[in-house]
Parts: C-alpha cells; structure tokens; sequence
C-alpha cells in the first residue's frame, strides 16, 4: 500500500476513533466485472436451472459517465449494452425485466439504448418484460415499448411523449449592463441557439424541424411495437403530457399494472418456465438486494434543503431531449 493512502487511513482513524462513528475497512474485489447476484423474496427454488435476468435503467439517459459522490459514475449506455450482452450470452437466462425508473434523457443517448434492446430481442429470442417504477417518461418510455410487454406500478408515472430543445438568451440582460457580443461566422445561423443572441425566426425554423423528425421517430417506435395503437390516436396521446399508470393503461400505452414479481412472473409465462432464479448483474463493490434496488441511489448525498440544479440543467449546452422535465433524478 502507498505511504500517502496509509497516512490517509491512519489520518481517518483517528480523527474519527473518539467519536461516536467509526470507520470500517474491508477488502473488495479490484476486478469491475459484473458479477451476477441472486435476488431474493421471489419465492423461487434456489436449485432451479432457468434464470429471469433484472436490467435497471435509473436516472436520466446520458451517453456519458455520471457524477459520483467520491467515485467516478457510470455510462448508462454502456452499462446497459454490458448487461444485455451478459444476459444473451447466458443460456440459463431464458427472459429479461428490464426494470425502468427514468424520466428520459438525450435523443441520442435514448435511441441508442432502444435499439440496443431491439437487438438483444432479435439476436437472443428472450422475451423482455418492461417493469416501470416511479417514472418511465419520454426517453424511459421509449425503452419500455421496445418491450415485449409494459407492466407498471398502480403510483408510477409514465408518458411525456415528445421531444424537447431548452435552451435560454442572456442578450436583454447583457443589454442593461452594457455588453455587446459579436460574432464572426461564416453563414447566417452558424451562431444558432448561442446564449449571447437573441432566439430569431430563422433559429426557430431549422430547429422546429428537427425537433419534429424526433418526434415522428418517437412515433415511429410505439407504432411499431404497439399495435392496438393508430397514428391518429396516438398523436392525441403524444401531446407531452403524463399520465398515471391508470391512465396509461386505458389508453393502450403499457399492458398491466403491477409490481417486480409480476413483471418476473409474466417474463417466465412468455419464456415457458416455471421456478426460475432471479438475478441481476452489479459490480463487485455494489450491493443490491432486491427488485427495487437503484444503480444511483448512493452515489450522491441527499439534503433535506434541495438547493441543487436539475441534471438536465446541469449540462454542457442545448440538447434534443426525450425527457420529462417535471421530475429530477
């Protein structure tokens, strides 16, 4: 062990060795490969050969690592592509959850992960059973009609079907201070959507279409996988607003309500099995122990006084988003 983490530790211990708490230190595997993880209180025989494999998606869809509290976080596209591949590459996993508590993200980042589940279904022949948590909006549900079938929570919250460009001016405020920016470009809307302008005709033009062909390939996707569905009716649906898992059923957006245990107990109806084992795949130094166990739940400290931006907010300038923006993660 390096002098200067031997000197942290012993720093550690005694400054917290005449309090109340203390510090425990215990080995852990150096290896980052996923291990897979039996889950229990699913009533199943632990000596059973099939496996119903639990993939989480939490938090919002990013294509890039997230912040961690003392730890790099992960990639939520990449994890899923990890876990997927894990779960197709085991003959013993007959059938997939894939266990959604997201209110969407990037465009690009969503449909990546979509279609990385549409080839895992092709490549595999596993039927995966959506199970929703407390949100699968937008780019959540997105993932959930790339599903074989959609259950949901009775609480949860899904829908916000659309897409979405934020993004602001600081132009009137630089007026009042006596700022002035110039830009040298080479076409008219080179400086499109910059924050030290002010948003034109032109600007809203260009991006209306683009945000338009997402919306028409969000569209694209339900239609494709929801066939009690029309385009008619769905545009009706498809207005940006949410709906509760009540709501979304009676409107043909998700196929039944219920809890993990249903989602697992449907999976093994559609794959023929009975009794199978549940698992999940985490990294050696998690620890998760059941259905409702989030891959971002401790990665960053909670306060009673939340003073802290939106993760949408808090990134690297505008971005087409499939997300609803009403609930934070």
């Amino acid at each position: 062990m390096p002098k200067s983490a031997l000197s942290l530790i012993l720093s550690l211990l005694i400054v917290v060795g005449c309090g109340k708490n203390g510090v425990l230190l215990q080995p852990v595997s150096v290896s980052k490969e996923l291990e897979e993880k039996q889950l229990v209180g699913f009533g199943k025989k632990l000596s059973s050969k099939h496996k119903i494999a639990i993939i989480d998606v939490d938090g919002m869809i990013i294509n890039k690592n997230r912040s961690g509290f003392l730890q790099a976080g992960e990639n939520p596209v990449s994890l899923l592509h990890e876990k997927l591949y894990k779960a197709q590459e085991d003959d013993k996993v007959k059938a997939v959850v894939l266990r959604i508590n997201s209110p969407g993200g990037t465009v690009s980042a969503s449909e990546a992960m979509y279609y990385m589940l549409k080839q895992f279904k092709e490549k595999s022949k596993k039927p995966v059973v959506a199970c929703m948590l407390d949100v699968a909006a937008s780019g959540g549900y997105l993932l959930a009609v790339g599903c074989d079938e959609i259950v949901a929570q009775p609480s949860t919250i899904t829908g916000s079907i659309g897409t979405i460009y934020q993004m602001m001016s600081f132009k009137g405020t630089m007026d009042k201070i006596g700022v002035q920016a110039l830009a040298i470009k080479s076409g008219d809307l080179k400086d499109m959507s910059s924050p030290l302008k002010d948003f034109d005709r032109a600007d809203q033009k260009v991006l209306t279409e683009m945000i338009n062909t997402y919306y028409d390939a969000f569209l694209d996707a339900i239609l494709e996988n929801r066939d009690n569905l029309d385009r008619d009716t769905l545009k009706t649906l498809a207005d940006g607003r949410v709906y509760t898992a009540t709501q979304a059923l009676d409107h043909g957006l998700i196929d039944h309500l219920g809890y993990p245990e249903d989602a697992v107990k449907r999976a093994e109806e559609l794959a023929g099995i009975k009794k199978a084992k549940v698992v999940i795949y985490q990294r050696p130094y998690d620890h998760k122990t059941n259905a409702y166990s989030s891959g971002v739940e401790s990665q960053t400290p909670q306060s009673l006084i939340n003073l802290s931006l939106p993760q949408w907010l808090q990134s690297q300038g505008p971005q087409f988003l499939y997300l609803w923006q009403g609930f934070d993660m």
